[in-house]
């Protein structure tokens, strides 16, 4: 009891109080200690302040707590502390891979233990209790000669049920490391953001590009289908229906994204990305929703690819580029993960601003890769731009948040989508499902905190399986008395020439990803003795994002639709099922498109009595007699949405935006976060790609070391487990 009192003694007078371990043996690597002790490891998106670490083993405290271990002193008396490290209690000699930072009052320490204390703004020093006038500061990692690896790697669980985000480390000591240290993060911005990292440089040129059309290993499947197979020859047919299904290719090599990914995206050297992410830090994302938002980011960092960029701005009442666009390297994402780390919240929403200055990284970039998008993120309502006194007469004109070089119909000619995320139930979803309407994005409402990292698992996961882009659908009547009526392809923009030839500009096409559209035809009266009529014939244009070739499709007489004209029609004609089912999802579209209406102009029984009529005419339809599963998850989800305009109370805080969450999945055809539920059992993910499937169920099954136990995805509660809707 003694020896212990005198050391608690002898600690107290040197104001050191450091908490250890019981049985912490003070010789242990240093690597493991200081992935231990240091403040990035606790602020890492894969730890969290549980009281858990790698492999189950406690974490250290940020503050001292009372232990029966007690409080340690180096064994080797007052002078070893000079070789001792005073905040990890191991030692420091040169060579072992840890730069030592020797302060002003000659105490020294592990430069990345002390800089995580100086991060939270202590500026005295653990021993003698000085205060400092230079402080070190964590340099940026980009000075690091390329081909650098890191040191002392925690040994980690590497297989498919456990992952960590990677830990944050001080980069090695450099014989320069003397000159003045900035912080990345504190630097001033550059008026023109051309200070983007150069593109990887790919050494095997056969491998990205192929050899001539061989590097074409799948083309785009596409299929019609007429409403019948037969129109009698001696009537004129108005509105008939035909549909175009297209389904782009899936990829027969793999490669790996981010570490240990185990070939999660199969593709053929999938087209790399440049992913801005505008994240939220006001006032109001204070607590769990930033941390669950780091947590979130942190497993988007670890799934990009070397190729793939990532740039990160956070806005509150201002914007700010936290982090440029910087390829995801080791050293790129470590850079990414401190970024992140970094983020505080306080102050207002501006997303006005933070959209600008996503929108300028992508303009000001000096290198593009394939694909480029923004992932913007807000918990609620800007009230600078369209919400502030000054813009009362502009209070629903949302496109004012957007800059207009992101516009789906920007002159400049960018396709940068904003895919956005609404977090929590005091968001804008008129807002944020405007920014992706115009931008040509889809809007993911966040309904369970909980949920938000699968919600970005979901988007990456498309994001990283781009194999189609600049999609154009072409269709050409073949009979010259034909006339195309109408081309319904939702937010898709079409065009018609002379009732003879239509256009859909679809763009990019995920793996496997589906897309349905129907065409609406005026069917002549056939006076010849041919006893068979050519509609039309249907040509896609797209574009390779690995080769940058243009592939035009166009299969002779198969892409050709053509039905049968008798005499007579003898029977009743069997509707096609594919034809029906996408009749099926317009109507719901459109019945979704006006109780919404109805339900902002206040009237919410008529918004509730239009879904209901138009669950009551699917449940008559052909698909719906027959089972067909997209038309029992139109009923329920239509079901879902009357229940969430029972009064104007639970319509403003979840049922606004599930309706506009649920209009730009089927507007789109692209998978959407809605409510509380990614789940790919849930019949409300009829669009998920298998890409996105995978990167999800990798989120909700992955073990975080030390993360919070994540809560079950359940299903929307208007499914049941029955095979019929009820």
């Amino acid at each position: 009891m003694g020896s212990k009192w005198r050391k608690v003694k002898t600690a107290l007078a040197m104001n050191l109080c450091v908490y250890v371990p019981r049985g912490l043996d003070e010789t242990a690597p240093s690597g493991d200690i200081a992935g231990r002790f240091s403040d990035s490891v606790l602020l890492s998106p894969s730890l969290s302040s549980a009281g858990q670490s790698i492999h189950g083993r406690p974490a250290m405290p940020t503050t001292p707590t009372p232990s029966s271990s007690g409080l340690r002193l180096p064994r080797s008396g007052s002078k070893s502390l000079k070789k001792t490290c005073a905040i990890c209690l191991t030692t420091m000699k040169p060579g072992q891979g840890h730069a030592i930072f020797t302060a002003e009052c000659a105490h020294a320490f592990h430069f990345q233990c002390i800089t995580s204390n100086v991060k939270h703004g202590n500026q005295i020093c653990p021993v003698c209790r000085a205060k400092w006038k230079e402080v070190p500061f964590q340099s940026p990692l980009s000075d690091l000669p390329q081909g650098r690896t890191r040191i002392n790697t925690p040994d980690l669980p590497r297989d498919n049920s456990s992952w960590t985000t990677g830990i944050q480390r001080i980069p090695p000591h450099r014989p320069d490391s003397n000159r003045h240290i900035s912080s990345l993060f504190h630097s001033p911005e550059p008026a023109v953001f051309d200070d983007d990292e150069h593109l990887q440089q790919h050494s095997d040129s056969s491998d990205r590009h192929g050899s001539g059309q061989s590097s074409f290993s799948e083309i785009i499947e596409m299929k019609t289908y007429p409403e019948v197979s037969a129109v009698s020859k001696s009537t004129l047919h108005e509105n008939f229906n035909v549909l175009i299904h297209l389904k782009a290719p899936s990829s027969s090599r793999k490669q790996n994204t981010g570490r240990d990914m185990d070939n999660l995206i199969p593709r053929n050297s999938r087209a790399s990305v440049d992913l801005v992410t505008v994240l939220d830090v006001s006032g109001s994302m204070a607590g769990t929703k930033l941390a669950l938002l780091k947590r979130a980011m942190g497993f988007v960092i670890q799934n990009l690819g070397p190729s793939d960029r990532l740039s990160v701005i956070s806005f509150s009442s201002t914007a700010r580029r936290l982090f440029p666009l910087r390829r995801m390297t080791d050293t790129g994402r470590q850079q990414a993960l401190q970024a992140v780390n970094s983020l505080t919240s306080n102050g207002g929403t501006n997303i006005a601003e933070g959209l600008k200055k996503g929108a300028k990284v992508m303009t000001d970039r000096k290198w593009k890769n394939p694909v480029s998008s923004i992932i913007l993120l807000s918990d609620g309502q800007d009230n600078y731009t369209v919400n502030s006194g000054a813009a009362s007469q502009q209070q629903t004109d949302y496109t004012l948040l957007v800059p207009f070089s992101i516009h789906r119909n920007g002159e400049m000619g960018f396709h940068i989508p904003v895919h956005t995320f609404g977090f929590g139930a005091d968001h804008d979803a008129a807002s944020m499902h405007s920014i992706s309407e115009t931008s040509g994005g889809t809007f993911s409402f966040i309904e369970a905190e909980s949920v938000i990292q699968d919600a970005f698992a979901q988007c990456i996961g498309g994001l990283l399986s781009v194999v189609v882009q600049q999609l154009r659908v072409e269709i050409e009547c073949v009979d010259q008395n034909l006339r195309l009526r109408s081309i319904k392809a939702g937010s898709y923009l079409t065009n018609l020439t002379d009732s003879q030839i239509g256009f859909i500009n679809v763009g990019d096409l995920y793996a496997e990803e589906e897309r349905d559209f129907l065409v609406t035809v005026d069917v002549p009266v056939h006076k010849s003795g041919i006893e068979e009529t050519s509609l039309f014939k249907v040509r896609c244009v797209y574009r390779d994002p690995n080769t940058k070739e243009l592939v035009n499709f166009e299969e002779d007489e198969s892409n050709e639709v053509k039905i049968q004209r008798p005499e007579l029609i003898s029977g009743e004609l069997v509707v096609s099922m594919e034809v029906d089912r996408q009749r099926n999802r317009l109507r719901a579209a459109e019945a979704m498109a006006e109780a919404r209406a109805a339900a902002e102009r206040g009237d919410l029984s008529g918004a509730v009595s239009v879904l209901e009529s138009c669950r009551r005419m699917l449940s008559e339809t052909v698909s719906s007699q027959a089972g067909d599963r997209l038309c029992f998850a139109l009923i329920a989800e239509l079901k879902e949405m009357q229940e969430r305009m029972a009064n104007r109370r639970v319509y403003e805080a979840s049922g606004r935006a599930y309706v506009l969450s649920g209009l730009s999945s089927h507007s789109w055809q692209r998978a959407t976060a809605r409510g509380n539920s990614t789940d790919s059992g849930s019949l409300l993910q009829a669009y998920q790609t298998p890409s996105m499937v995978n990167m999800v169920t990798r989120s909700q099954t992955m073990v975080l070391g030390g993360s919070l136990p994540k809560p079950a995805i359940r299903p929307t509660r208007s499914f049941t487990a029955r095979s019929h809707p009820r």
